[in-house]
């Protein structure tokens, strides 16, 4: 019998899912990465354990996960064959219980190159739409893009399927990557980012400026298929014109021969001209791939074998603290410069005081520094401590403002309570405030927001919206600005008026609610005065908000203070709310319905969005209430519970018909 999570399995399986869905957008959707490999490795494995220990929470977590969603920049389409992930392992031992249940033991090995997925669907040879891997369910269309590379072909060679959807990985050299970076303006952190940053351009012009590569090493949807291993259609993708890696690629036949790859490969890791971070491990024959199938969100045929982080040894000089603008204070750690994979590292992250003692980490020691991803380098161990070493004291006050500073039970964080006077406080949340995807307010960054708080110009999110009319003729006069520079400011800031109701959401900084929450509960209340008066108990019927964030949105609208600052912004905005499109006479009006498992045509958020069109209430959990369940692949617990109560299950096909 399955095991029922508890209050606090369930808080930290939320975390883990909001950190790592917050991640994943910032990788997939905005080619920024803010985390390194390590960090969402570690989160994605433990969450993975939570779930096979606690099946009811695989059913919406990241055992279906794919990806990101599409971004709304990009025009998006379905994939025919959903574009899943690959399951990653970290050693020996985990190669070999993967590889102890094969039916086959003849293996296709392959690089793991480090860029950016991509399908190309090809009809009688001629190239018609070009695809990133999205959510795994739909993908964005990246066409003209894909046209500018030159290693994708426009139109196949040689004997071909009729309908083939080719796919493989779009990367940049190392040697085209410097040569970017030192001619461009944005400097890119990594040759995976940059690849990312010019294949998801609007303008296919700036694609086409940058020198791309790629390699083909899977397919999707065929209308025939002529190969009997992967290793065969390597070489078919070189016939049609496509590149491989197939001069790296080796057949195995046991763990100790991918092994014996393996630490070749990691030897001569520094002489292939582009990153890679791993192995890809494959049944070569495709008639068993077939056979073995797949998970809800990766094939059961083959594994990532992932490389460890880029890691070197130096000396850590001090450790000063940061103050972010929910009052956390994070220790950082100032190091003895040093080089890592071609990379000067002098600042790593220590996360937070229990992180520290863990480690036993002292002011002098030599610590082993770990820089996976190219992201943010973090210490990972003590290499040799020194006898005059000085012990790190956590601040018992802010070092900002002098506020007491506390740690509330069971939080590992230690928060500035001053959060109405915090200079840093005040600073991060006005950042927040104006960023790309809250009020993206152009024109006032980080410097900006700093200048005009220690000014006392600006001490909340209302007086943005005064600063020209208090402050523009004495802006004019100072460095850096001018006339044609405050009257831009002028016309950025009165664009931002108009807000869409999920901006203002996310821009007032309720804990725990980022952009993808923010867009749910736009959608679900229509309006800022109906989330305003939500309750924990309607909160957490919404599917994507657990208890924790639910008891978060409650207390941030009960808070005075936000209330205050709140109704002092909205006198200067006007929020778009959502409009409502409801069907009329539909057989799903003001039915209670649940969404399981994964649709082959829509994403979950499509879903719901059609349901709430016909009138019916989404909500994430089954109950007696619950009018119908509609069950994709992969359906788990909910499916269970509305057989057990009886509740009305459709399946896709039912779903569509219903809506038709």
């Amino acid at each position: 019998m399955a095991k029922t999570a508890d209050l606090f399995i369930r808080a930290e399986h939320a975390d883990l899912m909001k950190k790592l869905n917050a991640w994943d957008i910032a990788y997939h959707q905005n080619d920024e990465p803010i985390v390194d490999d390590a960090t969402y490795d570690d989160a994605k494995s433990r969450v993975l354990a939570i779930e096979a220990e606690y099946p009811e929470l695989a059913v919406n977590g990241f055992s279906t996960h794919v990806g990101a969603a599409v971004s709304e920049k990009f025009k998006s389409y379905p994939h025919t064959v959903p574009m899943l992930s690959i399951s990653d392992v970290f050693n020996e031992d985990e190669v070999r219980d993967w590889f102890d249940k094969l039916e086959s033991k003849d293996l296709f090995v392959e690089l793991k190159v480090d860029g950016l997925s991509f399908a190309a669907r090809y009809e009688n040879g001629v190239f018609v739409r070009g695809l990133t891997r999205g959510s795994g369910v739909a993908g964005e269309d990246i066409t003209a893009n894909l046209l500018t590379i030159p290693d994708i072909p426009k139109k196949l060679t040689g004997d071909y399927p009729s309908v083939i959807e080719v796919r493989g990985e779009v990367y940049m050299a190392r040697a085209d990557f410097i040569a970017l970076n030192e001619t461009s303006d944005k400097k890119f952190a990594n040759p995976r980012n940059a690849a990312a940053g010019s294949l998801r351009q609007l303008n296919p012009a700036i694609t086409a400026s940058r020198k791309l590569s790629a390699f083909g090493y899977t397919y999707g949807d065929l209308s025939s298929r002529d190969w009997a291993t992967q290793s065969e259609y390597f070489e078919k993708l070189e016939s049609w014109g496509f590149k491989t890696t197939r001069a790296w690629a080796h057949v195995a036949h046991s763990v100790a021969d991918v092994q014996d790859i393996y630490n070749d490969v990691m030897l001569h890791r520094d002489e292939i001209p582009f990153d890679i971070d791993g192995l890809v491990i494959k049944v070569n024959s495709v008639a068993v791939q077939e056979k073995m199938g797949s998970r809800a969100n990766s094939p059961r045929w083959e594994i990532a074998y992932k490389f460890p982080a880029a890691r070197g040894i130096t000396r850590l000089n001090d450790i000063t603290i940061q103050v972010g603008r929910t009052g956390v204070l994070t220790p950082v750690a100032e190091l003895e410069p040093i080089n890592i994979g071609g990379v000067v590292v002098s600042r790593a992250t220590l996360h937070n005081a229990d992180e520290i003692a863990r480690l036993g980490v002292r002011i002098g020691d030599k610590v082993i520094v770990q820089r996976a991803g190219d992201v943010i380098p973090q210490i990972v161990a003590v290499a040799e401590q020194g006898e005059n070493t000085i012990p790190f004291v956590f601040p018992t006050v802010c070092p900002v403002c002098g506020g007491a500073v506390v740690q509330e039970s069971g939080a590992v964080a230690r928060r500035c309570v001053n959060s109405l006077a915090c200079p840093a406080q005040i600073r991060g949340e006005l950042e927040h405030f104006v960023s790309r995807h809250a009020f993206d307010i152009e024109g006032i960054g980080a410097r900006q927001i700093e200048l005009f708080t220690n000014l006392g110009w600006i001490k909340q999110p209302a007086d943005i919206f005064t600063l020209i009319e208090k402050h523009g003729d004495e802006l004019k006069d100072m460095d850096g600005f001018g006339a044609k520079s405050v009257s831009n400011l002028k016309t950025s800031i009165d664009n931002a008026r108009n807000v869409e109701l999920h901006r203002l959401i996310y821009a007032i900084g309720i804990p725990d609610v980022g952009e993808v929450t923010a867009k749910i509960l736009a959608r679900e209340f229509k309006n800022l005065g109906s989330l305003r008066s939500a309750t924990n108990e309607r909160l957490i019927e919404i599917d994507g908000v657990g208890e924790v964030m639910a008891h978060e949105i409650v207390s941030f609208f009960m808070d005075e203070h936000s209330m205050r600052a709140l109704d002092n912004l909205l006198q200067y905005i006007n929020v778009k709310n959502p409009e409502s499109k409801v069907v009329e006479n539909s057989a799903l009006n003001g039915k209670r319905v649940v969404l399981t498992g994964t649709l082959s045509k829509y994403t979950r958020d499509e879903a719901k969005e059609i349901l709430e069109q016909h009138g019916a209430r989404v909500s994430g959990s089954v109950s007696a209430k619950t009018d119908i369940v509609i069950a994709g692949v992969a359906a788990g617990s909910k499916l269970t519970d509305a057989q057990k109560l009886g509740v009305t299950v459709w399946s896709e096909d039912d779903f569509e018909n219903a809506i038709k």
